[in-house]
Formats: structure tokens, sequence, C-alpha cells
């Protein structure tokens, strides 16, 4: 069997063998196929699509490239949450120590950035000392004494998914459901918790760019789950506009940060609740009700702070950043006026998630590194009014070069109108 033919024939549109596939994620694992070729079967995928049982196939094999996590130990209460990508999604760093606060063990392995969207390895590595990769010793010790941990893709957990994802962040091959269900699914069966919670973003910034396919790619995740022993459900939500007030590395920890104190932007509490009253429901067995009113709780009272504070501790970092946010690394900082008075009747949450990449909070190519500091600080949002030379946001950087251009692409990304939008919903579905 050749790779070229296995491309041939996927670019031609027809469904793979699963010795074929097969074939290609051995190869790729083991280094026998080079880059050039995955990337061009990736295109060819972007192009033609996968049918189910071709995606299924691809999943499992990406899963058993390499090593699976044993949570047994833990019964049914590990419980995982992953989002598909979007701007100034924080929600790991909020929902992760509110359900361990409340009993729900966390195990997590998270990604770094991809395209235009964030990632929570990358944040959580702008928090000196914070170790995103730990040994399978350490990080199941970690667990069973915390009750969290969360670091970066293992070395060998599900190794084909973890080039692949690096190949598709730079060739454009980022946004096919097959590639994004098999590639998620891959990940959260390897770790092993018995429980996944799945938010699928909708919208300008997400890869998933209508409600349709959002809910598409969430019926196929909650599927792959169900047919392999798991629970599973799935939250299709808005992503028409960046999350939170925040857009950046360190900004975003100090915006998760804010919500943990009860503090900070109304709508992406409210998500990081509904997040983490589904995950609770799953791994307790609790009620709606029940979930929600102890997640309330946990925040009112300081718990879920006090178990961020715990969990980075205990993994290394330094915590005194959270309780006291202005530690953090800071940029020169640029202001974006309004050009008129008007309300912002919409925003191009991807171009502003490419602005953010550019200001150095993302990668142009996987080897780019992250200046922890710069990003975007969102003033003003759809449905709010301004005024001509209004601040409407707020550049950091320490690029001076990319400024102007940035100021320029920030203001296209925002629509400006005479009369107010309507109101948007933040979730739009849940698939179980």
């Amino acid at each position: 069997m050749r790779m070229y033919d296995v491309i041939q024939h996927k670019k031609q549109g027809l469904p793979l063998t699963e010795e074929e596939i097969r074939f290609c994620i051995r190869g790729f694992t083991d280094g026998a196929v080079p880059d050039y070729q995955m990337s061009a079967l990736a295109m060819a995928i972007c192009f033609n699509g996968m049918t189910p049982q071709e995606t299924a196939v691809l999943t499992d094999a990406m899963m058993r490239s390499g090593d699976t996590v044993d949570l047994s130990r833990f019964g049914t209460a590990t419980v995982d949450k992953h989002s598909t990508g979007g701007v100034g999604d924080k929600t790991s760093l909020i929902v992760a120590p509110i359900v361990s606060a409340l009993g729900g063990v966390v195990a997590k392995m998270s990604g770094r950035g991809l395209g235009h969207t964030g990632g929570t390895v990358d944040k959580l590595e702008s928090i000196p000392g914070y170790r995103t990769e730990l040994s399978a010793a350490e990080f199941l010790a970690q667990v069973e004494r915390v009750g969290i941990a969360v670091v970066g893709q293992s070395g060998n957990l599900a190794p084909a998914d973890k080039k692949l994802y690096a190949l598709r962040d730079v060739t454009a091959t980022v946004d096919s459901v097959p590639l994004i269900a098999s590639s998620i699914m891959s990940k959260k069966l390897a770790a092993g918790a018995h429980s996944i919670v799945l938010d699928v973003k909708v919208g300008s910034g997400a890869f998933m760019k209508t409600r349709g396919e959002g809910e598409a790619l969430a019926r196929q995740m909650v599927d792959i789950a169900t047919a392999c022993g798991r629970q599973a459900a799935a939250l299709v939500t808005n992503m028409d506009v960046p999350l939170g007030e925040a857009v950046g590395n360190a900004l975003e920890v100090q915006e998760a940060v804010a919500i943990l104190r009860g503090q900070g932007d109304r709508r992406l509490r409210e998500l990081c609740e509904a997040l983490a009253r589904e995950m609770l429901c799953l791994c307790h067995g609790w009620t709606a009700e029940q979930a929600a009113a102890k997640v309330t709780e946990s925040i009112d009272s300081g718990a879920a702070f006090a178990q961020m504070c715990r969990w980075v501790a205990a993994q290394g970092g330094d915590a005194s950043y959270l309780e006291n946010p202005d530690r953090f690394p800071t940029a020169p900082a640029y202001t974006v006026c309004a050009p008129r008075e008007g309300y912002i009747a919409a925003m191009d949450a991807e171009a502003i998630g490419v602005a953010a990449v550019t200001l150095g909070a993302g990668r142009a190519r996987k080897e780019d590194e992250i200046d922890p500091a710069a990003g975007i600080r969102i003033v003003k949002k759809t449905g709010d009014f301004v005024q001509a030379g209004d601040p409407i946001a707020t550049l950091y950087t320490h690029r001076p070069q990319a400024v102007e251009a940035v100021t320029a692409a920030y203001l296209a990304a925002i629509s400006l109108s005479d009369t107010p939008p309507a109101p948007q919903n933040l979730l739009f579905s849940v698939v179980k």
C-alpha cells in the first residue's frame, strides 16, 4: 500500500477502507509517512469529507496510536470537558475548579492554540512555574490528592493526533467535521474520563459557522462516546461574539480569576455555570436544579477560587498571581476608538482572534513562541452604543510595528448601525 494511492482515493471523493486509514495513522505515527503527505490527505478530507464509518475508524486508530489513561480507581466520578475552539474561551480555567470543588474528579489533558483560537495549555503557562507536563504517576497522584490536574497532551497519548493537530494549525485544515470530531474524541477517549461534556462553538469565531454544522458535530461526537461506553453531552453555544472581555493568555487567566471571585462578564459566567451543571449531572447523577444551586454556591462562597489556587500550586504554579492578578506580565497598551456614533451590530470574532495572534498571543507557525502578555481587552461588544472616539478595545503587544494594521483589522471586524441589534442567545441546544 502506498500513501500516494490513499491520498488519490480521498482526492477523488472515495471512502477510505479501514486498512487504508490504519495504514496512514500507523505510518504517520512512526515517521514512515512524512508531514507533506499527511497534510495533503488532511486537505483532501477537508474538501471531500468522511463517512461516519471512516470517522469512527480514524478516531479509534488515533486513540490506539499510543497509551491510554486508566482512571478506574476513581470510579464514575471522573468527568472531562472540551471546547471545539473559540475566541476568548477560558471556560476550562473556570469550570474545572468549580466541578472539582464539588467532588467531580477532573483529570484533564488540554491543547494549545489552534488557528485563531486560544489553547488552555498556553494560558496556564502564563502562570509562572505552572507545569503543563507531568509524568503519569505525578498526574494520577495529583488527581487523587487535589481532585484536579490539567496538563498538555502527553507525549504518548494519541501521538498521531498530536502530530496531526500541529499540522492542521498551519495548513488551513482545521475546519473539517471529521478531523475535528476524531481529534477531540481520540484524546478524550484515551484520557479515560467516564463522562465527557463538549462545548461545540458556532458562529463567526468558531470552526463551525452555522448551528446546523455545530449540531451535526455535536451529535457525531456524542455518538462516538456512547458507542465506546462513556456518558456524554454536548452544548451548542454562540461564538459570534468573543467570550468574555479578554482575548490573550495572561489576560484570560486574569478574567477567569475574576469570574471565580464573583466578578466579571455575566455571559461568560452563565456559560461556565451551564457547563459545570452538565458535568455534575453526569458524574454525580444530580438533577439540573441541584447542580445549578451547588455551582452558584461554590462560586459565591469562594470554594471554587480556593480550589483553583490549590490546583495551580499543586502543579508548581505561583498561586500568588491568582491572589493578586496585577502581578501578571503586561505589554504596552494601545487604544482602539470608535470611528463614529452608533450601536455595535456585529463582531467578526474570527478576525478578532486573528488580530490577537498578530499581536503575539498565538502562533502563525507551529514553532512560534507566544507572548503571554499580548492580547486584546474588549471594551464594547455587540449591542453596546458608542460615540465617535469612544474606546472600544485595548491592544496589548510588544510588537509596535503591528499596531496600525491590527487597529485597522479590529475596526473592520466591527459593524456599526444606527439601530440596536436583536439580542443573541448564548446556548442554542443540548445534545445527549
